[in-house]
């Protein structure tokens, strides 16, 4: 190994770049977030979402370490002496992959960047997780990191630091998702045999993202074998899985398809009473790549999935994603990278109502036009900027008849538009061996936009309140007022500054600070705490202000044992201006003043977070724990107003004091591994009758103020086995057995708790509602 001078001299020496690409040698599928590491100046970079790397050194010989978890690290010697292109591919590690794997970044905790509040799973990992009913979910697993937490048992969404599930962004191919759940919430939309990298920000996040307050969830499908035609599937008790991939041209250009469907509603048909019932899905992914030439890719993805649900051929919901992305690679130089992306992205709701004769259609649009560039100045400066611009087409319901007799006409509910462009520049700088900084700035606008009609309202208040009741009531337009085509109904515009810091202690641990500003246009109308397939999106306007979020962040990080260990311990503080919430006895259903319910408020939530991980060895894993409190203020609008909960801060409803999470993984040999997770949070805020009144002859329940009571401690413990024949490496066809038992020791956990009166008594009674009890599985994975 050569030795290399880093003095002050080394300043006065003529400076060369090395770029190129990391790949799978296997796939030629590029990897993102290899290290690239060069021990003698003790620097080095990481490559982007397609695999690029750019390091511009001083002139000389050098040691250049690359390494990704799961494969072989790269040693080799480099003689920089001008401008260099050079391509790697690491070959995967068969035995590190026929082990149980799991890290949320790499090996080790990254002490030297100014990068916090970030967790990254490997796909590996997830596969190796206990999950119910056997099914592999992406969105299951990120609930065991810390500060993010789940919305209830069988709930779609999750929630991270006390936000709420609609405040999170996410991402698939650069498509945003509306809605990530497939069966109500069962099991997520994500095919983990087609994910290639998961991201999820936390905080201290990048400015290239916008649009939501609490997080960004970021997830890149394959690109697909370009030397030779491989397939990976899957056989469970209520889904299968199929997923191909091959070259178009050797090396140079790929396929990807992927496919699954739920088939447990065949069983269905062996019921007399529940024939003529379903309840599946169905979801594909596709993509296709090809390297025009060395500076030139394109990227043609897609998705697209629907679930059905149907009772009696008389109730038929429909819902479901469709996104499509086509991207343009460009290097212009060995410095300057770019990747411009052209993106269409679908979110539908549909009700087919026999009995009653009518057909409800409903949906959000988006077509987004972006274009990011990454300029590799130095080894110590980076400097990422770019702009986009979104169109956003809301429909918040088609009306038509399918029987004539019905005597229903066709309606629509009065579509909305929506413009949000953004521009962005971001920098990542090294100011001394010890200090690195990130911070960059974001400037978004959005505008409303018709052809609408919107009310007019006394004061320009939507919501009156009423002195004599002490209540908030609809308002009463005094008129209204149409805005034609693209005409601009109101606009906003924000800088949304962002700024990371790190201080290396010593080489094994450091101190991390963030701070950044999200904002929100787009407002979930729901008044449930997990999304569901009815939920409406709507655009800010002159009543719907956007949600303006601001956090803070401190961590500690160490690795220590040589990386065997990290710990990372951070605390936070984060706060949401106009959070809407509705008034008492709201009707959101096909509600076209949705204005005249909901009251503009503000959110808070601060928590300390902790983490510690074993990296290595036969026993890989980690423990997490989360306190926490995310509470929500809605104040009145003026001094005789008590506002909502009497203008108290009250619990939100994704408010979870405690939350720990257990996962650990075990490899006997090379046949046998066990992998096992542990949950228990604090019991979801609900609001339960305090007592009840009689009237006319009727018990019915008051309430007190909103969710002051909580659901039972939420817990459970699940266990897997992964069973692998021996003969797997000696043969084309790999198989696993995977057996699993979630819910181990059977707790009843409550979905829900409602109040009906008993029919003996005439008292009002809890009734719990729970989905799961021990839930045994098996599946059949394999691979050719």
């Amino acid at each position: 190994m050569f030795s290399q001078d880093t003095s002050s001299s080394e300043l006065t020496k003529q400076k060369f770049t090395l770029s190129g690409t990391v790949s799978d040698a296997k796939s030629n599928e590029t990897i993102i977030g290899v290290n690239v590491y060069f021990p003698e100046l003790k620097t080095g970079t990481i490559t982007n979402e397609y695999g690029f790397y750019s390091i511009t050194i001083p002139k000389g010989n050098y040691t250049i370490q690359l390494s990704f978890v799961s494969f072989e690290t790269i040693i080799e010697n480099v003689n920089l002496d001008k401008n260099t292109k050079s391509n790697f591919k690491l070959f995967s590690n068969e035995e590190q992959l026929e082990e149980v794997v799991i890290t949320t970044n790499r090996k080790a905790t990254n002490i030297r960047k100014a990068e916090m509040s970030i967790n990254k799973l490997s796909i590996a990992t997830i596969k190796k997780m206990p999950v119910v009913l056997g099914e592999v979910d992406v969105l299951k697993s990120i609930l065991l990191l810390p500060g993010v937490t789940n919305a209830g048992e069988g709930a779609s969404g999750f929630n991270v630091r006390g936000g709420g599930a609609d405040q999170n962004l996410i991402l698939l191919d650069e498509a945003t998702i509306f809605n990530s759940s497939h069966v109500f919430g069962f099991f997520s939309v994500f095919n983990p045999d087609a994910i290639k990298d998961l991201k999820l920000y936390k905080g201290g996040i990048p400015a290239r993202y916008g649009g939501r307050a609490s997080s960004v969830l970021d997830i890149y499908q394959k690109d697909g074998s370009s030397t030779g035609f491989h397939m990976t599937g899957g056989i469970g008790l209520i889904s299968s899985r199929l997923l191909a991939e091959g070259p178009i041209v050797k090396d140079k250009g790929s396929f990807l398809i992927g496919g699954r469907a739920s088939y447990a509603h065949l069983f269905l048909k062996l019921s007399e009473e529940q024939k003529n019932n379903a309840a599946y899905f169905y979801d594909l992914n596709t993509k296709l790549s090809y390297k025009l030439n060395p500076n030139n890719n394109l990227f043609l993805s897609g998705y697209f999935g629907r679930d059905v649900f149907s009772l009696d051929k008389s109730f038929t919901n429909t819902y479901g994603n469709s996104t499509l992305n086509l991207r343009w690679n460009h290097l212009f130089n060995d410095k300057l990278f770019s990747n411009l992306s052209v993106i269409y992205s679908d979110y539908y709701f549909g009700l087919d109502l026999d009995l009653v004769g009518f057909k409800w259609d409903s949906g959000i649009k988006n077509y987004n036009i972006k274009y990011d560039f990454k300029n590799y100045i130095s080894d110590k400066f980076k400097l990422n900027f770019g702009a986009n611009s979104i169109y956003y087409d809301f429909n918040p319901g088609t009306i038509n008849p399918t029987n004539p007799n019905s005597g229903i006409n066709s309606t629509q509910l009065d579509k909305k538009y929506a413009f949000e462009p953004a521009i962005y520049i971001d920098a990542e700088q090294e100011i001394s061996k010890k200090v690195s900084l990130s911070y960059g700035l974001r400037y978004s606008l959005f505008y409303r936009l018709g052809k609408s009609t919107t009310n007019i309202y006394t004061n320009n208040e939507p919501v009156t309140f009423n002195q004599d009741a002490q209540i908030y009531e609809k308002a009463t337009p005094i008129g209204t007022k149409f805005y034609d085509k693209n005409k601009v109904i109101q606009s906003y515009n924000y800088l949304e500054p962002r700024f990371s810091i790190a201080y290396e202690l010593n080489k094994n641990q450091s101190i991390k600070a963030s701070y950044n500003r999200m904002v929100q246009y787009l407002q979930l109308v729901s008044n449930t705490s997990s999304p569901t397939p009815l939920d409406v999106w709507m655009p800010s306007d002159n009543f719907i202000k956007p949600q303006i979020a601001d956090q803070v962040a401190l961590g500690y990080f160490k690795n220590f044992n040589d990386n065997e260990y990290s710990f990372e311990a951070e605390t936070f503080y984060k706060k949401i201006q106009n959070r809407i919430d509705y008034i008492d006895g709201a009707d959101l259903i096909a509600n076209e003043a949705i204005e005249q319910v909901i009251l503009n408020g503000q959110m808070r939530s601060y928590g300390l977070e902790l983490m510690l991980r074993k990296n290595e060895g036969k026993l890989t894993g980690w423990i997490s724990y989360t306190l926490s409190k995310s509470e929500q203020q809605t104040p009145g609008r003026n001094s005789s107003e008590i506002g909502i909960n009497n203008g108290q801060w009250y619990n939100s409803a994704y408010d979870k004091l405690h939350n720990l999470a257990v996962t650990g993984a075990y490899s006997l040999n090379k046949k046998w591994s066990f992998g096992a997770n542990f949950i228990l949070q604090s019991g979801q805020p609900v609001t339960y009758p305090n007592g009840q009144y009689t009237y006319q002859d009727i018990l019915v329940p008051s309430y007190g103020l909103r969710n002051e009571n909580r659901l039972p401690v939420y817990h459970h413990l699940d266990i897997s086995a992964t069973l692998t024949p021996h003969n797997n490496d000696k043969r084309s066809w790999k198989s696993e057995w995977v057996f699993s038992i979630y819910n181990l020791y059977n707790r009843q956990n409550a979905a829900s708790i409602n109040f009906n009166q008993n029919v003996d008594t005439g008292n009002n009674e809890a009734m719990r509602t729970s989905i799961f009890g021990i839930v045994p599985s098996v599946s059949y994975n394999f691979k050719f």
